[in-house]
């Protein structure tokens, strides 16, 4: 056991620790133990089915899955130890690391397949530099999931009415809540940036600082945690859903991206002369191949797909262009060596470590294979065609049909992920909803 943590958990008075590690749907799995066990014994073994689980909670077909359901042998990651500033006692939470009896990797843990990814950038002397803006809703809350959602009520003792984009006095409204929000994030040393008031009602955005793409996966895995929690204690609930309520805009997870060379410390995307690289339009020409077939990762729920449509603030088909919020990859006003690629098809529901696999897997084929981008698009994408797969059985058809980011990802793990969302879809598939009921039931 690292001596720094030993002494970090008795300077702290720490008495229990949660032992984390995230599924591929982004739940945190793992168990909670004494500080004392934990100390004496840190390593934890967990099936590896865990990792593999239905966001019902369900699993593949069996012919997916290993018969004899072998055990993962999990370590600690020092560099994730934090607290649970919410918890009653002083708590410590870290996130594992999945390998198995030989040492191996577990390949379908969603932070090996991010680390996976940035290996082959390792191999260039590449470093991916990220940074990611989380969309989410304040919600009152909604106990009966057959009832439509609704905003919370707020200082003034209303809900929150009409188009407040960017208002401040609209997220002052919820000033007690936000302020416990930046608290935990500094006790968790979350590295939380700017708080906006979004287009939807009582939506919100904060963002985050750039940094190592492990790193902030583990910091966006732990504010949702974070946020969902703050809002229990404000008698509200915050959500994470890509698109929870009919009549409003969906929530994205933006990913900024950029490449530095480790040996120089520049911006690979840009040329000595200030100018855009070839790497860079290469990159985005990896996106723009590549990320339709990546849709699922992207797009992981049913939900998912009905963000994606024209005039709500959501890309539509795979165009870039130069600070143009039409697009699927925006490419801000910056310096030269802050130029970068907003990758603005993700939605918030998605598995951060995944997503951010999965784009810069596309942005490393495009360098790789020396894609060419297309010409910058300069007026309303929204009118141009739709270029997605339009729901979850298309979008895992064409993952399933490509072998070249399979193989970036990992065979096994992509898979198991197909099988994984089939059967969360045929799950979906049973439930007869209320507009059949309301439009079907005496009319046909």
């Amino acid at each position: 056991m690292n001596n720094e943590i030993i002494e970090w958990m008795r300077e702290h008075h720490i008495t229990e620790v949660e032992c984390i590690l995230p599924d591929m749907t982004g739940v945190a799995r793992g168990k909670i133990v004494p500080r004392d066990k934990f100390l004496s014994d840190p390593e934890m073994r967990l099936p590896e089915a865990v990792l593999i689980q239905t966001v019902t909670g369900d699993y593949p077909d069996d012919s997916y899955l290993d018969v004899t359901d072998p055990d993962m042998v999990l370590f600690p990651d020092p560099a994730t130890l934090r607290f649970v500033p919410w918890a009653a006692d002083p708590t410590a939470q870290l996130i594992y690391e999945c390998t198995r009896s030989d040492g191996t990797p577990v390949d379908v843990s969603p932070r090996n397949v991010l680390k996976r990814v940035l290996s082959l950038f390792d191999q260039h002397d590449w470093e991916p530099v990220v940074a990611p803006e989380m969309e989410f809703y304040l919600l009152s809350p909604n106990p009966d999931p057959d009832i439509p959602l609704a905003p919370p009520i707020g200082r003034t003792g209303r809900a929150e009415f009409g188009r407040r984009s960017y208002s401040i006095d609209a997220v002052n409204e919820f000033d007690p809540l936000f302020e416990d929000i930046y608290d935990y994030c500094h006790a968790q040393n979350l590295e939380v940036d700017t708080l906006i008031h979004e287009i939807g009602t009582a939506q919100m955005e904060i963002n985050f600082l750039h940094g190592n793409a492990v790193a902030l996966a583990d910091q966006v895995f732990l504010f949702k945690r974070t946020v969902r929690e703050a809002a229990f204690r404000h008698n509200m609930y915050a959500t994470f859903m890509a698109k929870p309520m009919e009549g409003e805009p969906g929530s994205a997870m933006h990913i900024h991206q950029s490449i530095i060379d480790r040996a120089t410390g520049k911006n690979i995307f840009t040329n000595a002369d200030g100018t855009p690289s070839e790497h860079f339009f290469h990159f985005i020409g990896g996106l723009q191949t590549y990320l339709p077939h990546a849709m699922p990762l992207f797009a992981p729920f049913v939900n998912s797909f009905r963000r994606l449509s024209r005039y709500t603030a959501a890309p539509t088909n795979v165009q870039w262009g130069y600070d143009n919020r039409t697009v699927a990859f925006r490419v801000p006003h910056s310096s030269p060596q802050a130029r970068r690629v907003e990758n603005r098809v993700p939605g918030v529901d998605a598995n951060p470590y995944l997503a951010m696999a999965a784009t810069l897997a596309c942005g490393y084929l495009g360098m790789i294979n020396k894609i060419p981008a297309s010409e910058p698009c300069q007026s309303d994408a929204y009118e141009l065609p739709f270029q997605f797969p339009h729901g979850s059985e298309e979008a895992l058809a064409k993952l399933r049909e490509c072998p070249e980011l399979a193989e970036v990802l990992g065979p096994r793990f992509v898979r198991m992920y197909v099988a994984l969302k089939e059967k969360e879809f045929s799950e979906y598939f049973r439930v007869i909803s209320p507009w059949e009921r309301k439009f079907l039931l005496l009319h046909v």
